[in-house]
């Protein structure tokens, strides 16, 4: 039975070891969400969605009992898509190769190019990281992200982290490729995705525009590690606080009037919030809608022209 959410984000820790400028700083307590809390919202969502994300912010594989956070979604049929800045697998490299709910690993590598200045500590985690994606890709999907496709020809560092991936995969001249919302299939079971570096929504940003539509609250929903439900994983700091999962039930917040009313909005192209209006990073999710809204319309005039021509 198809469920109603094609995901959700779940933020285990708000807590990171590394400082990257296209991650602001949050404005709420650092904390790591309890196992028991994990576990409450893992019996609360899974008859809501079969994948979950383990973060909004923070990196997931700091959270001290996440071998225990995998169990739980084990045990509640729930897939997992970890997303990490990559520092800390070979540390967990065993907990992750003995998971059963892990389908996919995203490795956000041009997090290190903002922390690591040195070559030589670039390669380094760079090895580390190759050795640990030898070994997992064997059980799943990992993807290599580099997210700052702008800076890439400029950049010394972002260039050498294409040229290690390239050499390490037999693929030359990686940087010279280097787009856009691009995928470059390195070998079975691992990709290269690439992209410009977004910007976080802030509510006190200018409003770019007070029409649109959006996925959230439609084919995803994030928590954050107090409870705190939103519609989507840009809203790190609860400014659309839908309700908080440890006070009232996921079905009771899904059915609010602020809820209802957002969904509503983004069905008349209406961007209810203020958050939403100072979002680019929506303009992905409406390309998506309009290229398929454009499909569907051009397949209805060929499907018209191709049946009065048999008419006639």
């Amino acid at each position: 039975m198809k469920k109603r959410f094609q995901k959700i984000y779940i933020e285990i820790t708000n807590i990171c070891n590394l400082n990257c400028s296209f991650c602001p700083k949050t404005i709420r307590g650092y904390i790591n969400m309890s196992v028991k809390q994990f576990e409450n919202i893992a019996k609360e969502i899974k008859n809501y969605t079969n994948l979950v994300y383990l973060h909004v912010k923070g990196e997931p594989l700091m959270h001290p009992d996440f071998r225990n956070i995998l169990k739980i979604c084990e045990e509640n049929s729930l897939m997992v898509n970890l997303t990490t800045n990559g520092t800390l697998l070979k540390n967990n490299i065993d907990i992750l190769l003995n998971s059963k709910c892990i389908r996919q690993i995203n490795i956000s590598v041009h997090s290190i190019v903002e922390n690591k200045k040195d070559i030589e500590d670039i390669t380094l985690y760079m090895n580390d990281v190759f050795y640990c994606v030898d070994k997992l890709s064997y059980k799943y999907i990992i993807s290599y992200r580099l997210w700052n496709v702008l800076d890439i020809k400029e950049n010394e560092h972002n260039k050498l982290l294409l040229d290690m991936i390239g050499e390490k995969y037999m693929k030359s001249n990686l940087y010279l490729l280097a787009k856009e919302n691009s995928s470059i299939k390195l070998k079975d079971n691992i990709y290269l995705n690439q992209d410009i570096e977004f910007k976080w929504p802030k509510i006190d940003d200018e409003e770019l525009t007070t029409k649109g539509t959006c996925l959230g609250l439609k084919n995803q929903i994030a928590i954050l590690v107090n409870g705190d439900v939103v519609p989507c994983c840009l809203d790190e700091n609860a400014n659309i606080k839908l309700g908080n999962i440890f006070e009232k039930s996921l079905e009771e917040i899904l059915n609010s009037k602020k809820s209802i009313s957002i969904i509503k909005g983004f069905n008349d192209n209406k961007l209810v919030e203020r958050l939403c209006r100072t979002c680019g990073f929506r303009k992905k999710f409406e390309s998506k809608v309009l290229s398929k809204k454009i499909f569907v319309d051009k397949r209805i005039f060929l499907e018209k022209t191709y049946n009065k021509s048999e008419k006639v």
